[in-house]
């Protein structure tokens, strides 16, 4: 099992970004994938998660980026996203996608096993 998040970069704050995470040897859809992130000298926090396909697929934001970031995903592209708009320079990081597979729910995405490389998010003021 492989994921590679892609897709960061360097956007002026009020900007957007979309960052992908692609799996390999695994199809996303029957599984919850969620988004981490950890800055210099921080430790690694939540962002948000996406559940399993379905009737009853759920979607969780940490607080801090409720609102301003949503998380999804394409199917046919084995692909979840997570677009980020009104970037603040607060949100500069490495952005991981991660999975505890094979749960299908976001409860115990904290506890993830597979990461992927991170892809790095910078926002200037």
């Amino acid at each position: 099992v492989q994921l590679q998040a892609s897709g960061g970069g360097l956007a002026q704050s009020g900007g957007s970004l979309r960052l992908s995470c692609v799996g390999s040897r695994i199809t996303l859809k029957l599984y919850a994938v969620g988004w981490f992130r950890q800055a210099p000298g921080k430790e690694r926090e939540w962002v948000s998660c996406i559940s399993s396909e379905g009737e009853e697929s759920t979607r969780s934001y940490a607080d801090y980026v409720k609102g301003r970031f949503t998380i999804s995903r394409d199917s046919n592209l084995n692909t979840v996203y997570l677009q980020m708009n009104d970037l603040k320079p607060e949100d500069t990081a490495a952005y991981y996608c991660a999975g505890n597979f094979p749960d299908r729910l976001c409860d115990s995405i904290n506890g993830s096993d597979y990461w992927g490389p991170g892809t790095q998010v910078t926002v200037s003021s």
